[in-house]
């Protein structure tokens, strides 16, 4: 019989692996994750163990949780307009592109070509932050536009998962009413528990969060729906907290990304064959080019359109373009539950893969409106204004005081 420590030393040796090739190439290193997954896929004949399963559900889980967390909620008030109908645009285009060219093309099933339509449809919070934080445009009134909208393009990804492959039953009314409950009640009720608990070694907060999240994921699988629903939501209506508390988020994020998501990115290449993705690199190739058409179809008209300037409009676009948490998350929905065949996932996965690096690299090399980090950006534009220059216009331009990170 196999060692269980054998096969965690093999696992965690990988994702150490990843990490190291991630910090060297300055890559996301879920990307790297997934890459190393279908090399000790394809290679070595890994394959998932019920442990390793379970740890990389939890991994999704809190992960979904950590991005829903991350959205500023003044942003979608301030800037709604922009933000819901980029988000919006941003998935109805690619859902259906890719789903019809599926089912009419590539005569897919139905469900099958409804999962490649959600897949496909996904903008990476992952990536997209990481960029935002490297160029500080976290700080701009572009960068929190395009963060709020990735918010609504994922959260029609995860309704979309839910609603169409949810059994329509009573265990699914128990789960719609317990989460409007919770997350009705959840904001005071948390707020109420860390203070009383406060930061201890223990991690009380933290664990009251998982509680929370498994207990709804225990009804989201009752409900034949998904467990990444809820926790989005949940994410959401507790940003105020965790944004105003970053020391748990930090927390938080530490545990995600040092052992739990790893199994997750890992599983999800370990699970794609490389005969598969050999065999369909043309219909890969049309996948991406569906994905990535649809979301210029979708998004730059509307970004020229709320003024955002010609290169903001293009980088804006190219961003959400990219793929990657969710869209492999929804893959292996498909696989998991016999929506999609090994061979379709494989498609799927890589098309997602390929839009988190193709419109990243491009948007960075040639359209990068000209950020820098804030602070140096608000050095400059001080600089500019005691010297008489008029400010740049477009909105890449940081509009922050000093001490104040908050979107004029």
């Amino acid at each position: 019989m196999e060692s269980i420590w054998g096969t965690a030393a093999i696992w965690i040796g990988m994702a150490l692996v990843a990490t190291l090739i991630s910090v060297r190439l300055g890559v996301s290193v879920a990307l790297v994750e997934i890459c190393v997954g279908v090399a000790g896929g394809n290679l070595f004949s890994l394959e998932p163990t019920a442990w390793i399963t379970f740890l990389a559900a939890v991994g999704s889980v809190l992960l979904t949780f950590l991005a829903g967390a991350e959205i500023d909620l003044d942003v979608l008030k301030l800037k709604w307009k922009a933000t819901v109908s980029i988000g919006v645009a941003s998935f109805l285009a690619p859902f259906l592109g890719a789903m019809a060219y599926a089912y009419w093309e590539a005569e897919w099933t139905l469900a099958a070509s409804e999962i490649a339509g959600i897949a496909l449809s996904t903008t990476s919070v992952a990536v997209v932050y990481a960029v935002m934080i490297e160029r500080g445009y976290n700080a701009t009134e572009l960068g929190k536009i395009i963060l709020a909208a990735c918010f609504i393009t994922d959260l029609g990804t995860v309704l979309a998962l839910g609603l169409l492959f949810a059994e329509y039953d009573w265990w699914l009314v128990a789960f719609v009413i317990v989460t409007a409950v919770t997350l009705w009640k959840l904001p005071p009720v948390t707020a109420w528990f860390f203070s009383k608990v406060g930061a201890k070694i223990s991690e009380p907060e933290t664990k009251f969060i998982l509680v929370i999240l498994f207990v709804l994921g225990a009804l989201a699988n009752a409900a034949q729906s998904e467990a990444v629903l809820p926790a989005y939501l949940v994410g959401m209506v507790l940003a105020p907290i965790f944004l105003a508390n970053r020391t748990l988020a930090q927390r938080m994020r530490v545990v995600a990304f040092s052992f739990l998501t790893p199994f997750y990115f890992l599983k999800t290449g370990v699970l794609v064959s490389a005969k598969a993705v050999i065999a369909s690199a043309v219909l890969i190739a049309i996948f991406l080019a569906v994905k990535i058409g649809a979301k210029f179809i979708g998004v730059w008209p509307l970004a020229h359109g709320f003024r955002f300037g010609r290169r903001e409009s293009m980088y804006t676009t190219l961003l959400m373009s990219t793929g990657l948490t969710f869209g492999t998350i929804s893959a292996l929905y498909g696989l998991s539950h016999q929506f999609i065949t090994e061979e379709q996932y494989a498609i799927l996965v890589t098309a997602v893969i390929l839009s988190a690096v193709v419109p990243t690299l491009i948007a960075e090399r040639w359209f990068d409106p000209g950020g820098a980090p804030a602070e140096e950006s608000l050095a400059r534009r001080t600089t500019d204004q005691t010297a008489g220059a008029r400010p740049e216009e477009g909105l890449a331009q940081v509009r922050v005081k000093e001490g104040d990170n908050h979107v004029s």
